[in-house]
């Protein structure tokens, strides 16, 4: 049994609050950290988080809070769920709140945070290092999981990764529970990469869907952007086989399935013949496959891999190439061997 901790989650977004309500129910003590003093302040007098869940209410064990210091005041854990946009700067803010309790060492962290660094294509665990480099190493927490249902009680299952096996172990223990299935794995890299690029091909999923070409194509296009995925994480120094799990596959088919996914509601929009911008503009909230897509293309081209699903995404978000004419291009890619892995 894990003994109960004192965990900082750090994001109030729905994702944020969804973690923040598993843990407390875990009978952990969380503070839930959000930037806005106005959203803090709703939440603690309604005890639940209005905007993004308001059917759900908040454990005892779970208190809101607008002032940094006071999540972090001798934590046990910090859980980071901030959009990938903004990782590395919420990391400098972060960097003088560690150690701040001089009576033991700092806090290790966690994130559950998917993306890639804008203009950069780096990973988060490599800002993490750029950042942090003195700090423990870090533990990712991914695979197929919408909000509404974490909070609800429903039944999930994720995928904790660490370079630290011990660290890895500790965090999926916190999260365990009757509903709740914390799998660890030490891919880093297969994990982060499956994580921000999912997103890509769930704009991909949306836009096919939108157009009205059917659950084959649907079928189709999952299983080669899976293909495209694992190209890339072995071409970085990944594994194929953490891909086929929950952080891979698992996501993968989640968010290019369900239009709780703001990056598949973004494909559909698009696909209606509405703008980039009006279709974040319609969303309201983060679309964390939009920069992404720009992110795995770039990498795909240092790292001399074929993803043209990738590639189709970004050339609609970024080079204003009609969807139409972007599922064109793909269908007009000559036939190869299924199983060639430098090709789609």
């Amino acid at each position: 049994m894990t003994t109960h901790q004192s965990i900082a989650v750090l994001g109030a977004g729905a994702w944020g609050t969804a973690l923040a309500i598993h843990l407390a129910r875990n009978q952990h003590r969380v503070h839930l950290w959000g930037r806005k003093p106005e959203q803090v302040q709703a939440m603690q007098l309604a005890r639940c988080n209005a905007r993004y869940l308001p059917e759900t209410p908040f454990p005892d064990a779970l208190t809101p809070t607008a002032d940094l210091g006071v999540a972090l005041e001798c934590a046990d854990l910090i859980l980071i769920v901030v959009p990938s946009s903004g990782f590395r700067a919420f990391l400098h803010e972060l960097r003088p709140h560690l150690g701040t309790c001089s009576s033991r060492i700092a806090p290790r962290i966690a994130w559950a945070s998917k993306g890639l660094e804008s203009g950069s294509a780096k990973r988060l665990d490599q800002v993490f290092t750029e950042e942090l480099p003195a700090h423990a190493a870090p533990a990712i927490i991914s695979g197929p999981t919408f909000a509404r249902e974490v909070a609800a009680g429903l039944p999930t299952a994720v995928t904790v990764a660490s370079h630290d096996r011990n660290f890895a172990e500790h965090v999926a223990a916190l999260l365990h529970s009757p509903s709740f299935r914390a799998y660890r794995v030490d891919d880093v890299i297969g994990v982060e990469l499956g994580g921000a690029v999912k997103n890509v091909l769930a704009i991909a999923a949306g836009i096919a869907d939108g157009l009205h070409f059917g659950s084959n194509a649907r079928a189709a296009l999952i299983t080669r952007g899976l293909a495209e995925i694992m190209r890339l994480a072995e071409a970085m120094g990944g594994r194929r086989e953490t891909l086929m799990g929950l952080a891979g596959l698992g996501d993968l088919v989640l968010t290019c399935t369900d239009n709780q996914s703001r990056n598949r509601r973004f494909g559909l929009l698009l696909a209606e013949g509405k703008s980039v911008e009006a279709a974040l503009a319609q969303i309201g909230q983060a679309v964390e496959g939009l920069p992404s897509a720009r992110e795995a293309w770039r990498l795909a081209c240092e790292h001399a891999v074929d993803m043209p699903i990738t590639h189709a995404v970004y050339q609609v978000a970024y080079e204003g190439l009609a969807p139409k004419l972007a599922v064109a291009q793909l269908l007009q890619r000559h036939a190869r061997p299924e199983f060639d892995h430098s090709s789609a």
